[in-house]
């Protein structure tokens, strides 16, 4: 819009945190799941995208994993970008609203029902164990990603710009 922008405070912190998003089946034509990825240092946005999926997720639980992964994708970069100029993060947290994907990563044990989902995709697992990232729960109403993955209602919509810190531009 026209009348909001990013704010970023002086002398905000390097801390650095995820969300990830998707909604599954989105879109009305093919059914592909679109994810959302959103890069916090401190309270500052960063960076951000919404992508589609490429391939069909037959569950939400694998559609948000697939944006978790993309997620954890985008904090490594970050992680490796900050080292190049000398500063060190432990762990960057993902945060996920979806119970399913987050369990995923705990149990490294592969299931029958699990098996669809392609190896590229464990890369997320493999990065949490190595302790790279952690994922942790968030509540699907706090998850600042889904303002990029549909259409939302005002009060969300409102809601979640106050997460990113968009503010009315003052002229």
């Amino acid at each position: 819009t026209t009348h909001l922008g990013l704010w970023y405070p002086k002398g905000s912190g390097i801390e650095t945190i995820v969300y990830a998003d998707s909604d599954h089946a989105g879109d009305y034509v093919d059914r592909k799941s679109t994810s959302g990825v959103c890069t916090f240092m401190g309270c500052c946005l960063t960076s951000w995208f919404s992508k589609k999926q490429t391939a069909l997720a037959i569950s939400t639980t694998k559609a948000e994993y697939v944006s978790a992964r993309k997620a954890c994708q985008h904090a490594l970069l970050m992680k490796q970008a900050l080292i190049d100029y000398g500063v060190r993060l432990d762990d960057i947290p993902i945060m996920c609203d979806n119970k399913g994907a987050i369990d995923l990563n705990k149990n490294p044990v592969q299931h029958s029902r699990t098996k669809h989902i392609e190896i590229r995709h464990h890369f997320l697992r493999d990065n949490v164990q190595k302790e790279n990232i952690s994922i942790e729960k968030v509540s699907s109403e706090d998850n600042i990603a889904d303002i990029l993955t549909k259409p939302l209602k005002r009060e969300p919509f409102n809601y979640l710009c106050l997460g990113l810190e968009m503010m009315e531009q003052i002229d």
